[in-house]
């Protein structure tokens, strides 16, 4: 199942992806979440729409969906409805770019930075780095594996889910699904019990 735009997300132009280069979309944050999803950084689509993952045949919402974080398929125009469930969007590498390979080695140490920064200001329960090269470059860990890390993001536990781009043949939708929701069932878990 693969989340198509809605109809207040239209198709930008070739001119309008171009003009989006380098843009910044806000992160979809606030303090305490449960999780807070990373991605490497905004693709064109998505700087062009201005919402997160919004490009059509990106996965993350149906993932999403299907792992059970939302009970319904959103799409990138309702982006802020997450934070009501206690979810957010920010990403390591905040300028957009038609390809992450476009990004440096610094551009993801520093984005590392400041995302630690946003981790000990906002103090999600989780950060999922959504893309295991960039949590590997960001945070200096060659070795990390798709999963939970020993490290941690300030005070934030960490997990690295598949890059849910369309273009990871790696990752099958079934199986990006079911890693999102080996997730969701890790930080449900970790949760208190309320009273």
């Amino acid at each position: 199942m693969t989340a198509k735009p809605s109809a207040a997300v239209r198709r930008p132009t070739a001119a309008e992806l171009e003009a989006a280069r380098d843009l910044v979309i806000p992160d979809v944050i606030a303090p305490d979440l449960r999780v807070l999803f990373c991605g490497i950084n905004p693709g064109l689509w998505s700087g062009a729409v201005g919402k997160h993952f919004a490009r059509p045949g990106n996965r993350f919402w149906p993932a999403l969906h299907a792992s059970g974080f939302t009970p319904e398929l959103l799409t990138p125009d309702r982006q802020d409805e997450l934070l009501g469930l206690g979810l957010g969007i920010s990403n390591v590498v905040d300028r957009t770019t038609a390809r992450a390979d476009e990004l440096s080695p610094d551009e993801y140490r520093e984005g590392a930075r400041v995302l630690t920064e946003k981790a000990a200001n906002h103090r999600p329960a989780w950060i999922a780095i959504v893309g295991i090269t960039a949590y590997r470059t960001a945070f200096g860990r060659p070795a990390a594996k798709i999963g939970p890390q020993h490290e941690r993001i300030a005070d934030s536990r960490v997990w690295v889910l598949p890059n849910p781009s369309g273009l990871n043949a790696h990752w099958s939708a079934k199986a990006l699904a079911e890693e999102f929701a080996r997730f969701r069932e890790a930080a449900e878990a970790d949760q208190p019990v309320s009273e």
